[in-house]
């Protein structure tokens, strides 16, 4: 696993072993990215200067990917030590410690947290956290006010109702969703 493009394209990350942690595959986060970039109510300008939550965190990929590619900040939450202690060497290893905060929590039971224009969800498949999380980190304070809301859920699993649905598209064994937040 790698980041894709940007300051650290190509730059390895560590994952924990077992089953316990899914890291977003390469092709899944370059097909995000691109959604992302391409998309008409996306742009370049969705991700620079972002303020990015990473949330079921893991190995920090996807926050990780969005400042290689220019977002201002990321805040990652994970409760599994052993992902956090991979996630923490992540941040380390791109040198991304002031522009990085590793919160160690459960997304659906956050404590407050800043406003971030930019989530990423990526919860074990078939558990349906993504609607608990969202309430959960929204009152908190987590999700700025017309925020993206990308999650990536297991291809069989109903999509929940978050706002806007943007697009949702499948990749493999993985659905990637993004909505608008109403806010």
């Amino acid at each position: 696993m790698r980041i894709i493009a940007g300051a650290w394209r190509g730059r390895r990350l560590a994952a924990p072993s077992g089953e316990r942690t899914r890291p977003t595959a390469d092709r899944v986060r370059q097909a995000l990215f691109d959604m992302l970039w391409h998309a008409p109510w996306g742009g370049r300008a969705v991700v620079d200067r972002a303020s990015v939550l990473d949330a079921f965190a893991g190995t920090g990929a996807l926050g990780l990917e969005a400042l290689s590619r220019g977002a201002a900040t990321a805040s990652f939450i994970e409760r599994d030590p052993a992902a956090l202690a991979a996630l923490r060497a992540n941040v380390a290893a791109c040198g991304a410690g002031a522009r990085a905060r590793v919160v160690a929590a459960d997304a659906t039971r956050p404590p407050p947290g800043d406003p971030c224009t930019l989530v990423f969800l990526d919860p074990p498949y078939g558990a349906d956290l993504v609607v608990r999380a969202v309430a959960a980190l929204a009152a908190a304070g987590w999700i700025a006010p017309r925020a993206l809301i990308l999650a990536e859920l297991g291809r069989e699993e109903a999509r929940p109702a978050l706002g806007e649905l943007l697009v949702e598209r499948a990749h493999g064994a993985a659905r990637l969703a993004v909505w608008r937040d109403a806010g």
